[in-house]
């Protein structure tokens, strides 16, 4: 109605907003493709065009653009359902001034998170290209700087940093980024297995080398020869495997378990670790030998809460990732649960808060995630 978008013109601008105004659902879409439009305002029951029918013309076309719907108290139930649609919110007429203007700048401010998260996106595919690893703070563009510069070497790599912040895709980012990109990338947990069956993991054994060897078996090192390695938990190698994997960092050469065969693998060894080699070394766990062997090229990787900045780039990652793999349509975060999610310590760092973005996909019922989405302690 004319007097209505009058007087929301007059009290909208009043408080600082740049205000068009439409007749119509078709106006309105004329707008939209002529302006840059933050927020759309429309009433729920209009001729020719609903509402309804505006709202998902403007959600296909312009997504960042927020919708809020106004509507009588009549068709509050299914103002509801056009908010499960994608809408922002609504009001219900008539509105007061203060609610209005409150929901207006929340929608505003979600909109900026989601240009926010769309531009860090766009900078991180256009800068970085490296596939899966989330981020463009300052903590993560030293480890980028790291990894393109010693990428194109064949210098072993030392991943240090706490369990969760994503050692295992920096190892993948060496590989792809090395000229080993299209030989094999095989990988090895050192704390999964005891001391006889990880030595057999490594290099291979022979058949008969033992009970249960029927038959001959390649190990880790055969099988990625021509690429990397990754030795993943390289802190929790016992003492009597380091020795013999000293010798093929050094030469190149081992044996098979129970073999005679001197061998020769061309392999990049990348290790991780979550815990401080040098306290291993000073220890008597871990060899000092073997720590500067591999220590070649360090890098650390980043806690969580020491790159909180890329939080909402995450977030927005795994709720893409998660709502296509449970067929959720789970499309955005809202400001409280994307500020819940900021305010946690992430102990558990990356993969911490992977789970419960996950978790929280799998409860939600809605196209927004919330904050009662997530577990009450995040």
């Amino acid at each position: 109605e004319r007097a209505v978008r009058v007087a929301l013109e007059v009290n909208l601008s009043k408080a600082g907003h740049i205000v068009s105004l439409a007749d119509s659902g078709e106006r309105a879409l004329d707008i939209l493709r002529s302006q840059d439009v933050d927020v759309v305002l429309t009433d729920f029951m209009m001729p020719q065009m609903t509402g309804t029918e505006l709202l998902a013309r403007v959600k296909e076309r312009w997504p960042l653009t927020q919708v809020v719907m106004m509507t009588g108290h009549g068709t509050v139930e299914r103002a509801v359902e056009a908010m499960r649609s994608g809408a922002h919110d609504f009001v219900i007429k008539p509105v007061a001034r203060a609610e209005l203007l409150a929901i207006l700048e929340r929608a505003i401010r979600e909109r900026d998170l989601h240009r926010q998260v769309a531009r860090l996106q766009a900078e991180a595919s256009e800068r970085y290209a490296f596939e899966h690893v989330i981020g463009s703070t300052p903590a993560m563009t030293r480890v980028y700087d790291q990894v393109r510069a010693v990428a194109a070497s064949s210098a072993y790599v030392l991943l240090s940093g706490p369990t969760g912040t994503g050692k295992e895709l920096i190892a993948h980012a060496i590989h792809h980024q090395s000229p080993r990109a299209n030989g094999p990338f095989i990988k090895v947990n050192c704390g999964a297995l005891p001391a006889g069956l990880l030595e057999s993991e490594l290099f291979g054994h022979e058949k008969g080398a033992f009970t249960g060897a029927t038959r001959q078996h390649k190990g880790k090192f055969e099988q990625a020869d021509g690429g990397t390695l990754m030795l993943d938990e390289l802190g929790e190698m016992p003492i009597e495997t380091q020795v013999k994997l000293l010798r093929i960092l050094e030469s190149g050469q081992f044996q098979r378990v129970g073999g005679t065969v001197e061998l020769h693998v061309d392999v990049r060894v990348v290790a991780a670790t979550n815990r401080t080699l040098r306290d291993e070394v000073r220890a008597g766990r871990f060899r000092e030998d073997l720590y500067y062997r591999l220590n070649v090229f360090e890098i650390e990787l980043p806690r969580l809460r020491d790159r909180t900045d890329d939080i909402p780039l995450l977030v927005d990652h795994f709720v893409q990732h998660f709502a296509q793999k449970h067929s959720k349509s789970v499309q955005s975060v809202s400001e409280d649960a994307l500020s819940q999610l900021l305010q946690h310590t992430w102990p558990g760092n990356v993969r911490e808060l992977e789970h419960v973005v996950e978790r929280a996909i799998i409860l939600a019922h809605d196209t927004v995630l919330h904050q009662f989405d997530l577990p009450n302690d995040e």
